[in-house]
Parts: C-alpha cells; structure tokens; sequence
C-alpha cells in the first residue's frame, strides 16, 4: 500500500508525508466550527454521527441544536418517552436511528452511569452504532486512535487507491477498512479522521470533485486516470417496487383523528393517518370508527420513496360527525389541526396536515 508507485524513501515515509499533507491542509481548510465540535464530547459526537447518516451538515445542524437543548445527556434521553424524542426527530427521516439512539441511551444509563463506554468493543455493541460510528466516538469525541470509514472517507480512498467495485459488497468493504487502518495515525487521529470526512465532503465530492484543492491530488490514482468520478462503483440500481394505500383525513370539527404505527416497521412509534387499501370504501372505513361521513373530496396523489420501495399515498379528506365510540384506544386520537408539532408524524403526514390547516378557518 504505498503512498505512491515509484516513491522515494520508505512507505512508512511515503505514509507520513501523505498524514502531514492531509493535517495541513485541514488545518487551513477543514470544517472547525461545527455546532458538535464545541465541545466535542462523546454523547455531542455520538448524536451528531446518528443524524448525520444519509442526511446533509446543512439539514443536521438545527436538529442537533434542537435536540442537544432538550437532551443535553446520554441520561436526559434515556428518560424521555420514545415519542417526545421521535418528534424532536420529525423530518429528518429513517426514525430506526432514532429508536436505536434512544434504546442505545437506556443501555448507557444502565449499564455505564450514564456516560458512554471507553471500549471500542463495547460502544460497538450498542444498539445503532456500527463499527465507523464507534470509531468516530473513539476518536472525535473520547480522543484516542480509531479508524473511521463513513461514506465521505469510502469516497477518498476509492478514488486515491483506484479501488474498484460497490464498498457495500464485503471484499470492497474489507479492503477500504484495511486501507483506512494502513493511513490512521496515532497522533492527531482526532484531526486526521476529520480532515478525510471534510474533504470527501467539501473536495472530493460525488459529482464534480475539485481535485486542484486536494492534498492527494499528486498521489491520487483516480485523479491520475481523468475520471475520478469512476470510484466508487456506483450501488447496482435494481428497480424499486411501489405499493398503494389509501390515507384517511377525518375531520371533526377543527380535530383531526391520528394514529399511532407499531413500534417496529416503516415509521414505526409516529402518528399518522388512518390508513385502508385504495379501492376500500372510506365510509366503511369511517362507519367500523363509529363515524359519519357528511362530505369526501379526493386530494392530489403523493409519491414517498423509501430505501427499498415507494408509496404512493392516496389522501381523501372525510368531515365526519358522530361519536366515535371506537376510537378509545390509547393509539388513537383526535388532535387539533392548529396544534402543530405535538406529536412525531412522518413528513408525508405533515405535508398533509399543512395542507389541511391552510383549508380549515
């Protein structure tokens, strides 16, 4: 593995040189105000390292804000309700992350006072956190060597080492991880991990990488080839399936009939709307509720994709009258329309009740 074919000196030489032009220039260029960096703590790492999976800096930063007021400590959100951390979660997607942050809460409060294990082995272990979390806690926020190897840092060393083929099959994986430890220093590891996420973030980017900023440029085979953008091998696309349902949005009044998701599943623990196959008959639906229907307009499709399929969402909005007599379990509910943000809802949920408040005097 060494720095570059044809190099003078020594690979653990040819390594060094690499480490220090990376440190460098992450010290004129890298990412030293990020709201998790100040202070850089376990728990601030850890939480920041959650949210950012598969979501943007930009879209992170006033959740963790947000969440970081609310629960200031692992032990903070150990003992709030799952539903009050789903809805500080609300919009940012994939809530299985939020489920695990909090389950990986109550392990912490359990099982180490409080405070996030010092072993690499045992924060691995934790509910969520995978192996490059782990190292990012290890490094970022407890400050000793560990390797790292999120999708930014997958990014540069595929380029800089040509390596070919999807980094999700596990030959690929098993290489890139033997590269990230080959490179990792002991001294300034914290640094050194941050300098190859920020560049994969800021320079060696998916589409238009700015290669005349990068401090591997001369060692980079991608560069050398003129088609970075080759690596990494792209996720072979396999066609999505789409499912239908159909979303029911009772209103009586200026209340609005939610319910709660099962705990597992897609949007599992988040309110949501009453929901029945597409060619079911929405009074039907309404009468088993002990409702009636007193008018029903169809609204515009909504399209929701997901990892694995897409859903299209048929909305009909019913003004009920009655009762309800059915509707006394403690999964469902009649909310105001007005009473925005009290419960976690899935964003193709909330667009429908914003569309529904601007509709309702």
């Amino acid at each position: 593995m060494a720095d570059r074919p044809g190099a003078p000196g020594t690979e653990e030489e040819a390594v060094n040189r690499t480490r220090a032009a990376i440190l460098a220039w992450f010290d004129r260029h890298g990412r030293h105000d990020l709201p998790w960096q100040h202070p850089a703590t376990p728990y601030r790492v850890w939480v920041s390292e959650v949210m950012l999976q598969q979501t943007q800096v930009a879209t992170v930063v006033p959740y963790f804000h947000r969440f970081m007021r609310r629960f200031p400590s692992p032990r903070a959100l150990a003992d709030a309700p799952q539903e009050e951390v789903l809805a500080l979660w609300a919009g940012l997607g994939y809530y299985a992350r939020a489920r695990n942050l909090h389950r990986a809460a109550q392990h912490i409060r359990d099982q180490y006072g409080g405070e996030l294990p010092a072993d690499l082995d045992a924060l691995e272990a934790l509910p969520g956190i995978g192996r490059s979390t782990a190292g990012a806690i290890h490094s970022l926020g407890q400050g000793r060597r560990a390797v790292i190897l999120d999708g930014n840092v997958k990014r540069v060393l595929a380029r800089w080492h040509a390596v070919d083929g999807w980094p999700g099959r596990t030959a690929v994986a098993r290489r890139l991880w033997a590269l990230a430890e080959h490179y990792t220093p002991a001294h300034r590891c914290a640094d050194y991990n941050q300098a190859m996420m920020d560049l994969g973030a800021t320079v060696c980017t998916r589409r238009t990488p700015r290669c005349h900023e990068c401090p591997l440029q001369a060692r980079c085979a991608g560069h050398a080839s003129g088609r970075p953008e080759a690596w990494p091998t792209p996720k072979p696309k396999r066609r999505r399936p789409l499912r239908q349902t159909r979303m029911l949005i009772l209103q009586h009044g200026d209340r609005v009939l939610l319910q709660r998701r099962p705990p597992s599943g897609v949007w599992g623990g988040l309110w949501s709307l009453p929901e029945a196959a597409v060619d079911a008959d929405p009074k039907s639906a309404a009468a088993a509720l002990g409702l009636k229907v007193d008018q029903a307009g169809h609204w515009p499709p909504l399209r929701h994709a997901f990892s694995h399929f897409e859903l299209d969402i048929h909305p009909i909005h019913l003004r009920v009258s009655g009762a309800g007599q059915a509707v006394k379990e403690s999964d469902t509910l009649w909310q105001s329309i007005h009473d925005t943000g009290a419960r976690a809802v899935a964003a193709p949920v909330a667009r429908l009740l914003e569309r529904l408040r601007e509709y309702t005097p």
